[in-house]
């Protein structure tokens, strides 16, 4: 998620093939002249690989040696073949196509079908699971929300691994996978999936790929006729194929060698949905005249962080840990990785927050900041906590930028706008582009000031205002550019899936937040059960979790910051410790097998430097059960228990609020969020002390806005709180 620069938003295409290999270290130049044989390529976490692997692509074509259309480079993620595109489009190397594995055997599926089967390709099924509940209903089987994702999970993975459904409890077996119910039924649940499939003329993603080996093994006039169209294959991502992706791209290569794979084993963090790090390990054996380079210079972090992350691997056992690649820094020194214990999660949120506002205030961009956990449900205490401290955020996983609405929006307005020119009365007062795009976009939603609070109206805005500051820093690297120039741009740009940046705090999962990278990343959550997480029963499981944790650790280029919770509410028993994949590396740890840790060390005590107190348990100020759920927490009850909110007080506090947030020139939410204010409401405070007790009225807070709340509370009106912070 780097952010925008004007030098690598619109670079100058190289002049020549020779300029495609300027600034290469000596191991990427190798990389990219590296163009006969097999090639395999062992890159580490900030190395340059995606850098390395498309200037080896473009001086290819820009030599003349590869023609564009010959080449197929292959990868896992829409946004990282976009990437490639983007960069290849941007080193003079358009005509190449860039795909994920699903793109490219789709394309040639949907061009074949005919000649192969006859008739249309069957329509394809977006979303399975709902198919999987209907097959469970016909079987009998009552699954719950979650046991239906993890039985589609569960079919995905069987299919990519090539397993038929009368084959899948034998193979759970042999892998020892945790299914996550009984392999007979799942079994039974995968079979009629697969008739309802048949009886509807439907396939899904995974069939994509069975099909397209199916026509190609059974067809050699069709698997010959994609053979003569590509002529070269790049893979990136390599550690990540499964069996059934390998027999494509097998399929694909016939008997050719032309083929060159880039990968880290110790980045191997998706083998449930089937993938194996096996390919990459074993291509020397299958090709003992591949050309292997390594790549271990780290240009995206510190000595501080590397030395962390190179420290993660060296604890790791089994096969992948074998193979791992020793990184050495070539940035400058920068702080040490900060280690931080909390009492409790509530806690570990607000430090949390407070530390990235202070980043913030320090002059880090909030889209250079990530705050990363195990799984989803983390992330509710994290949004909550940076909504009170008045960070805006973003959560990942949303779909690709281009594809919202708001901004297919944009674009046809945009597009109109620059097809009417001097005739459209929008543009009248607007004299440069960039005052174009805000009084069109301005039509769409978009304002000076960002709406209160989140959701989707926030979401709405920040797409739209990410357009804005792409069309100011395009008017500023093209002073001449016109808004047909912009929009043209823009099409580029979605053909590539090459978005601009949304500006908030990325909240993401460890896994989503593979291949990115942030100049401060905040690692929450770090405790055993969590990480590794519980269900990870086997030695190699258990290696899994370590690299992802490590994936986590090279995310970050400045900052890191790693913490954990005590325990999971205030008052709650502090049983919990940090993960074992940090002990010898922490500060007052030893390493596995040196006996105990020690002290403390430098580790600190909670955000405030040990002054914060220690809270009790939050109850349910109606029925009295112990609270755990954040949301519940803030208004001191269950959600199912009924509110004796005073609603007339409520609607004065957030015609209040809305007033401060104006002159302060920030989001309603940085005042108060509405759970804090209904639970003013409902607690009526009478005293400093009764409002400091209820959740998200911190001391900062409190003593900025607690005598316009309190005079409220007593039927007064509030004056302002003060000028200053």
């Amino acid at each position: 998620m780097t952010a925008a620069t004007h030098s690598t938003l619109f670079p100058q295409v190289p002049v020549s093939a020779d300029a495609v290999l300027d600034g290469l270290d000596p191991e990427q130049r190798e990389v990219a002249t590296a163009l006969a044989g097999p090639v395999c390529v062992l890159a580490g976490a900030g190395t340059g690989k995606t850098r390395a692997i498309t200037h080896r692509i473009a001086y290819g074509v820009r030599a003349g040696i590869l023609q564009p259309a010959s080449v197929l480079a292959v990868t896992f993620t829409n946004r990282a073949a976009g990437e490639m595109r983007g960069r290849l489009r941007q080193l003079g190397a358009g005509g190449v196509q860039a795909r994920t594995f699903h793109s490219a055997a789709l394309r040639q599926l949907q061009y074949f079908w005919p000649k192969a089967v006859g008739g249309e390709l069957p329509r394809l099924l977006e979303r399975k699971i709902q198919l999987v509940a209907e097959a469970a209903a016909r079987c009998r089987f009552r699954l719950d929300r979650n046991e239906l994702r993890d039985v589609t999970s569960e079919i995905e993975w069987a299919k990519v691994t090539q397993t038929v459904p009368a084959d899948y409890p034998a193979a759970v077996a042999k892998s020892l996978r945790d299914a996550p119910r009984d392999p007979a039924e799942i079994g039974q649940i995968y079979a009629m999936y697969e008739q309802l499939k048949r009886d509807r003329s439907v396939i899904d993603f995974e069939d994509v790929l069975l099909l397209t080996v199916g026509i190609l093994q059974d067809r050699h006039d069709i698997a010959e006729q994609i053979r003569r169209q590509y002529q070269h294959f790049v893979v990136d991502e390599y550690q990540d194929v499964s069996p059934l992706q390998q027999r494509l791209l097998d399929l694909w290569l016939g008997d050719r060698d032309s083929l060159c794979v880039v990968g880290d084993a110790s980045q191997t963090i998706y083998s449930f949905t089937g993938a194996t790090p096996d390919h990459l390990l074993n291509f020397r054996t299958r090709h003992p005249s591949a050309t292997v380079v390594k790549l271990v210079r780290d240009y995206r972090s510190t000595p501080q962080v590397v030395h962390l992350a190179n420290g993660l691997l060296g604890q790791a056992r089994g096969r992948a840990a074998e193979h791992r690649l020793e990184l050495i820094s070539q940035r400058d020194p920068g702080p040490d990785p900060a280690y931080t214990e909390y009492a409790d999660e509530p806690a570990e949120a607000e430090g949390t927050a407070r530390r990235i506002r202070d980043l913030i205030a320090a002059g880090v961009p909030a889209g250079e900041i990530a705050v990363l956990y195990r799984v989803n449900a983390q992330s509710e205490v994290y949004e909550q906590a940076l909504a009170d401290a008045g960070v805006p955020y973003q959560l990942r996983g949303a779909e690709r930028f281009f594809e919202r609405a708001e901004v297919r929006e944009a674009g046809v307005a945009l597009r109109g706008a620059a097809r009417a020119g001097g005739n459209d009365p929008l543009l009248d007062d607007a004299g440069d582009l960039a005052s174009q795009v805000r009084a069109v976009l301005s039509t769409k939603g978009w304002t000076t000031e960002p709406p209160a609070g989140s959701g989707a109206v926030r979401d709405r805005w920040e797409s739209l205002a990410s357009l804005v500051r792409l069309a100011e820093d395009f008017a500023r690297v093209k002073p001449e550019a016109t808004l047909g120039d912009l929009v043209a741009e823009l099409d580029e740009r979605a053909a590539a899936q090459h978005a601009p940046t949304v500006q908030g705090v990325t909240l993401a999962s460890l896994h989503s937040a593979k291949g990115l990278e942030w100049d401060a990343v905040f690692l929450v959550g770090l405790t055993e059960g969590m990480m590794p997480i519980t269900y990870a029963k086997t030695d190699e499981q258990v290696e899994e979790e370590r690299r992802l944790l490590y994936v986590g650790v090279t995310r970050a280029r400045l900052h890191l910051s790693l913490s954990w919770a005590l325990s999971r509410s205030p008052g709650g028993r502090a049983s919990r410790r940090p993960t074992r994949f940090l002990a010898g590396l922490r500060p007052g740890s030893t390493a596995p097998g040196a006996g105990r840790a020690g002290g403390a060390g430098g580790i600190e005590r909670g955000a405030a430097g040990g002054r914060r107190k220690r809270r009790g348990p939050v109850v349910c100020r109606v029925c009295g059960k112990t609270l755990t759920d954040a949301g519940e927490m803030k208004l001191m009850r269950c959600e199912d228990c009924p509110s004796d909110m005073d609603e007339a007080l409520y609607e004065r506090l957030r015609e209040w609020r809305s007033e401060q947030a104006k002159e302060l020139g920030q989001p309603a939410y940085c005042v108060f969020t509405d759970k804090t204010l209904m639970a003013i409401a409902e607690a009526v405070p009478g005293s400093e002390g009764e409002l400091a007790g209820i959740s998200g009225v911190g001391g900062r807070k409190l003593e900025r806005f607690g005598t316009d709340v309190l005079a409220i509370c007593a039927g007064q009106e509030g004056d302002g709180g003060d000028e200053e912070d």
